[in-house]
């Protein structure tokens, strides 16, 4: 018996998952969320082998909702209003997805697909992910996990971006917050009009930039509005030379 849970912000769209699958059988439905916040702490609590996730709810989406559970993210199905674009890049990594009213058929297949190779239906979603990572539209806020809670930031808040290995610090004027990316994979995300790698270690909005001064022969520094002061290696240098 596959457990699973449905996430739907319309309780209809809900009901009639439930009911083409109480049809079929072999699927039991554990939590029912109707929106992305839910789905997060129902998916760590009860750990289901399956989500049934929708795509467009208030505040977080379904793609919110998988960037923020990460490795934690357990098998998907997604479901749908027909989107003519989210379908084209659905059908291009092989995702399974149900368009709304869900048809019994479709969602056998979808299943059968799942129970055969679950594993192979997470390298899709991460696919999906990338490809949306690499689609050319600039991120206009981060989702950032705290423990029980998840922090929404503008990007337009963000200081500059300091790197840890596999880790990175996100610097406002306020805080800072931990997130598992690398600064690489997160500059190629981000605005790159506002924010500039000026070292391999930093990334700095340049709305933030107050002044530049000499530190060596070769490298500066980048004076923030903030006060903090950031390394600025040559290359870097070059960059913001550009745009000065």
């Amino acid at each position: 018996m596959i457990k699973a849970i449905i996430v739907d912000d319309e309780p209809l769209a809900r009901q009639s998952v439930i009911l083409a699958l109480n049809d079929i059988g072999g699927v039991q439905i554990i939590a029912e969320c109707e929106n992305g916040f839910e789905a997060g702490k129902t998916i760590r609590e009860f750990k289901p082998d399956l989500v049934f996730l929708d795509i467009q709810m208030p505040k977080l989406s379904g793609f919110d909702v998988i960037e923020l559970m990460g490795q934690e993210m357990p098998p998907v199905i997604f479901i749908t209003a027909y989107d003519e674009f989210a379908v084209k890049a659905f059908d291009a990594n092989a995702v399974d997805y149900l368009l709304k009213p869900v048809n019994p058929t479709r969602l056998q297949q979808a299943l059968d697909k799942i129970s055969a190779k679950p594993s192979a239906s997470l390298k899709k979603i991460d696919n999906l992910m990338k490809s949306r990572g690499e689609s050319g539209k600039s991120l206009e806020r981060l989702l950032i996990r705290d423990g029980a809670e998840v922090h929404i930031l503008n990007v337009n808040d963000i200081v500059f971006i300091q790197a840890h290995g596999d880790y990175i610090k996100i610097h406002t004027r306020e805080r800072y917050f931990i997130k598992m990316e690398r600064i690489s994979n997160l500059h190629q995300r981000l605005p790159g009009n506002i924010f500039k790698r000026v070292h391999r270690s930093y990334l700095i909005n340049i709305n933030c930039l107050k002044k530049i001064e000499p530190y060596s022969k070769d490298d500066k520094l980048a004076i923030l509005s903030t006060g903090q002061q950031i390394p600025i290696s040559r290359t870097g240098y070059q960059e913001i030379r550009k745009i000065l």
